[in-house]
Order: C-alpha cells, then structure tokens, then sequence
C-alpha cells in the first residue's frame, strides 16, 4: 500500500519506520529542521529504557498537493495543528482514505466537514513518546508483546475498506489493530482519563512523575479529577468505552492512589506522558478547554477538575513536593471489606445449615 504519513513528529516518525518495515512504500511528510535531521540521519527510534537504537531511510516529502493519490494518508499530530491543515487536505480529491491518529475530545465533525464522511476515519497512536533532535524516544513494543491500535471510521460502520486499512496497519511488527464502532466516545473517554486529572497534576509535580509519584497530594488529585471527568462524560449520555472503564468507578480511593503511584515509577509514564506533557502544553491546553466546553455547556459542575485547571497556567505555583496534607477517602475501602465480611458470614452460616 503507497502511504503518506503527514506529520514526522515522534508518533509519525514511529508509525513511518514500522509502515515501512511492514513493506509498505511509505512518504512522511516534514519541514523545516525535522525534514532536514530526516535527510540526514533517518528516522532514529531508540528505547527509552533499553537505550537501543534502529536507523530507518523512508522517503520524504515537504507539500501535500491536490494532485496526490496515496492509496492512505495517516495525519499524526495534534488536533489542534491538523484541524489548521484541514483546507490542504480537502483541496485533493483522489486520496479515498484519511486517518486521523490523535488526541480528540471535539469528535469527528470537522474533519467529515472538511473532507467527507466517506474519507475519514478515527485512530490513536500508542505509545506516544518525545522528540530529541533527530532522535525518537519511545517506549519500543515486540511481536510477542504488541500495542493495540484502536482505528474506526467516523460513522461508525465497518466497511470494505475499514477491513483494508486494518489488514495494512496489521502488518506492523509492534501492533495489533483494533477495529471499534465507537471511536469518537473511545477517544473522547481517553482525553477524560488523562487530560483533566492526570495532565495537571503532573504539571503541579513540575512535570516530573517521580516527584508526583512521591507527592501525595498530586496523586490524590489526579485519581479525583478523572473519576470526576469519567462521571461527568457519562452524564453528559457518552457510555464507557472501553467497558472496564466502569470498574474506575466503584474502585475505592486508596485503591487507585496506590495503582497511579506505582504507574508513575514506569519507564512508560517517563517517556509517554512527562516527556509529551513538556513538549506540547499547547495540546493539552486545547484538549482541556474542549472536555469543558462539552460538560460545562451540559450544564455540569467539574469543581475538582477546575481546581486543577490552574495547573495549565505555567505561573502557578507548583505543589509543595512530598506534600500529603489531602486526607485520603477511605470509604469506599470499608464499604468493600464490610461487604466481604457479610459474603463470609452467609457463608459460614450455611454451612452450620
């Protein structure tokens, strides 16, 4: 398959060495600096945490014109950069397939405006990672341990050419593709799940997940402000998607404290989310005013999220490391041990039956 890659950031980098180990005759599309480190050096991906590195030559382009026929151009950027290319997308006529692999909380509209129901489909890219002048920090996957790759079109339908682009995608030596009905709720539950709760508090650590790992009160925080985002897009009528998203719900604070101080020691949350959180407060920015507009608008009060709202504007002051001054709500833990205490007593009642 002949595939344009339209954004040589770390995803795209990433997505355009694999394409192309998978056989694919694949472009990316860069300018400035980035093009010139790719003309140089190629696409150097390097594993965060084993620090090995892989050199892949893919072809580069600089323009995007009407008269291009890429049989696929995968748009890998921000929401709030591609929506500015959305004009030069919709000036070329003979691409049938445009996906969008991105952070999106605004949903489909846009692009189905700009180019056509029938041309796009909705994606994200795992892992994420950051740039590091022509060097791609990553957290690296393998044929026995894959990232999933959730795509779908904007309509929601699986169509001929849905099958087509997944069975090219799943020619990736790393992923495994994942063709969903719901991609707009699926993405819109991921910006909730990161970017009200997790992304400011991070910011509030200084950006740096071993000092919020070692900081109470961020933590704290951060689990109230996504179980308080997760509530508030099921108010606003948008289900779970993913369906294990529910067990957030019910799961008891302690609980989730002790799973996100582990989550944030990782190599994984080190390269994916300080290092993309550093290089794109834009985005983040973006994402957050949209979660707001699509709740507040709904008539919905976020006050946690609010609170951590602040966090964005890089003048305020960070929160104090190693404070731990949140009292923890333990409820939820006692609710569930009451509850196992009363499984035991039925049960050893029956058995003197």
């Amino acid at each position: 398959m002949r595939i344009l890659v339209y954004g040589a950031g770390p995803m795209g980098s990433l997505f355009a060495s694999h394409l192309q180990w998978a056989g694919h005759d694949v472009s990316i599309l860069a300018r400035n600096r980035r093009l010139a480190d790719l003309r140089e050096h190629g696409i150097v991906l390097e594993d965060h945490i084993t620090g090995e590195q892989t050199v892949t030559r893919v072809h580069t382009v600089e323009t995007f014109g009407p008269e291009d026929d890429d049989d696929l151009v995968m748009v890998i950027m921000r929401m709030n950069q591609a929506v500015e290319i959305l004009p030069t997308l919709a000036a070329n006529d003979r691409v049938n397939t445009f996906l969008f692999l991105m952070n999106s909380i605004e949903g489909p509209g846009r692009l189905v405006d700009a180019l056509g129901e029938d041309r796009v489909m909705m994606g994200f890219p795992y892992p994420g990672g950051y740039q590091d002048g022509p060097v791609t920090r990553v957290v690296t996957a393998d044929e026995k341990n894959r990232w999933i790759l959730p795509i779908g079109e904007a309509g929601g339908r699986v169509t001929q050419r849905t099958r087509a682009v997944a069975a090219a995608l799943q020619k990736m030596p790393a992923y495994k593709v994942q063709v969903r009905r719901d991609m707009d709720r699926w993405l819109k539950y991921h910006v909730a799940l990161m970017i009200p709760g997790l992304s400011p508090a991070l910011y509030a650590a200084n950006t740096d997940v071993r000092r919020m790992a070692r900081t109470r009160d961020a933590v704290v925080l951060a689990v109230r402000g996504m179980k308080e985002a997760l509530r508030s897009l099921r108010r606003v009528g948008y289900p779970e998607s993913p369906g294990i998203l529910r067990v957030i719900h019910w799961l008891p604070e302690p609980l989730l404290i002790l799973r996100f101080e582990r989550l944030l020691k990782t190599q994984m949350m080190k390269t994916s989310g300080e290092g993309h959180l550093k290089a794109a407060p834009d985005e983040m920015r973006y994402l957050i005013d949209g979660f707001f507009e699509l709740v507040h608008d709904a008539g919905i009060e976020t006050p946690i999220c609010d609170r951590l709202y602040a966090y964005y504007d890089p003048e305020t002051p960070p929160i104090p490391d190693g404070s731990s001054d949140i009292p923890v709500n333990w409820t939820g833990v006692w609710a569930l041990l009451l509850a196992v205490g009363a499984i035991i007593v039925a049960l050893v009642l029956s058995d003197q039956d």
